[in-house]
């Protein structure tokens, strides 16, 4: 099982999107920024705030695109460093989960997540680890987008916070290699 060498958190730049459910990629890869020490630099080449988690070499990105060309600022980090896409994990928003669960798979579909069409488009390979946040349905199809782009209430932020929260200690698990041990960790319910 290979490492993850670059982990990239979906999100919209500015501040008008910054609390909104579309960007709960965002808010597990600034977290996981903090908790790790990495500094995250915007770099125009790249069209994303970009670190390197010094222990491992792995890189960490926020694409400042827009979510729907999320794979503009992925396919050119990628290219440079010759990342394969089972070495890339995308962090992202899952209206199909509830808030409070997090799950990671290895390609499949991109159920109309803009963001996530786009990343397989342009590294050309669906193959990429997903890191997937719940945020609830708002139960139906046309009141998608305003739901991704509204703001959770406060029980469901402290859901998805708590998800968040047990994600950010499986990626270690990840960087190293260990994806399998990952799922396991983070797949598991808490027996409490």
């Amino acid at each position: 099982m290979s490492a993850i060498r670059l982990i990239v958190g979906l999100g919209n730049p500015g501040r008008e999107y910054e609390r909104t459910r579309h960007n709960a990629g965002f808010w597990l890869l600034e977290r996981f920024a903090v908790r790790e020490g990495v500094a995250l630099r915007r770099e125009p080449k790249y069209s994303a705030f970009v670190g390197r988690h010094e222990p491992s070499g792995a890189w960490l990105m926020m694409p400042q695109t827009f979510m729907n060309l999320s794979g503009k600022s992925v396919v050119l980090l990628a290219g440079f460093f010759k990342i394969p896409a089972s070495e890339i994990l995308v962090a992202h928003d899952e209206l199909d989960f509830d808030p409070g669960v997090a799950k990671l798979k290895q390609g499949g579909g991109v159920a109309g997540h803009n963001g996530l069409k786009d990343v397989a488009a342009r590294i050309g390979s669906p193959d990429f680890w997903r890191l997937r946040i719940g945020i609830g349905h708002p139960g139906e199809r046309s009141a998608v987008a305003d739901y991704v782009l509204g703001k959770p209430s406060p029980e469901d932020r402290e859901a998805i916070d708590s998800s968040i929260e047990k994600a950010l200690g499986v990626l270690p698990l990840c960087i190293s290699g260990d994806v399998q041990n990952a799922m396991l960790k983070l797949h598991t319910k808490d027996k409490t």
